[in-house]
């Protein structure tokens, strides 16, 4: 990848690739992703079984139907599986790391940094995350992810970029944390609304990407795939066809630090 080079990236929570209509269904949400066709797709809630079907372990059957590499972060046992945070590139992956973010009492929760490769620009690290949906616990959890050991590393230098599922109802201390070290793109600005969550008819920003931006052109942008409009050029427009969250799109161009 040459700098001013642009790429996609999303974060989309599939939520176990259960839709509104309670079905389970991956090759959905990769009919999904074939759509939006990002570079790079930060997925939360994704559920691993080895052994039932060919869909069943969602991981690997997502990055098979689309071409793409992958990394998994496990975060917690679930249904005889593993249950975490996925993502998936079309560029080479380097090197990952699973930070556990989780708060004692509380659903095991992690941050999974990927190193991806982008050719002579060197790498980007994606840090894809879901957050509690406690108050208390999103505040234990901000504090971690600012920390030494996941985004203020300074053994890990270069272009970074934290995006997912931040449970942020109001604004909290993960919002203005991460708004204090890193730009977040204003979706208002190219759209006429931010709320992202639930995917039929959104009344809440939950989903966000941030960026460190000295290393980013002015020219990156966001926008909100929501699966409501999106599905009716792809299936029957009816509310079977949904899932539950929007899909959040950052375009982005690499410049030298």
């Amino acid at each position: 990848m040459r700098q001013g080079d642009k790429f996609r990236i999303v974060t989309y929570n599939v939520h176990k690739c259960v839709g509104v209509d309670r079905r389970l269904n991956p090759a959905r949400i990769v009919s999904v992703l074939k759509e939006i066709n990002a570079d790079i797709m930060a997925l939360q809630e994704v559920l691993c079984v080895q052994g039932r079907d060919s869909q069943s372990d969602q991981a690997h059957f997502i990055a098979r139907e689309l071409g793409f590499n992958y990394c998994m972060g496990h975060n917690r046992k679930l249904k005889e599986g593993i249950y975490g945070n996925l993502v998936l590139s079309r560029f080479p992956l380097l090197g990952s790391e699973n930070h556990d973010i989780s708060v004692a009492g509380r659903e095991e929760r992690g941050c999974l940094r990927v190193d991806v490769g982008m050719g002579k620009e060197g790498r980007l690290h994606v840090y894809n995350v879901h957050l509690g949906t406690s108050f208390i616990e999103r505040r234990h959890q901000a504090r971690k992810l600012i920390g030494e050991s996941i985004l203020s590393d300074a053994t890990r230098p270069g272009p970074r970029v934290m995006l997912g599922d931040f449970n942020e109802w109001t604004r909290g201390l993960a919002t203005r944390l991460l708004n204090e070290h890193f730009q977040s793109g204003d979706i208002r600005l190219h759209l006429k609304r931010s709320r992202t969550y639930p995917g039929m008819l959104p009344i809440m920003h939950l989903d966000h990407i941030y960026f460190s931006d000295e290393n980013f052109a002015k020219s990156s942008r966001l926008a909100i795939w929501n699966r409501w409009y999106r599905s009716c050029r792809v299936f029957n427009p009816t509310p079977s066809t949904l899932s539950r969250s929007s899909v959040v799109s950052g375009i982005f161009s690499l410049i030298s630090s």
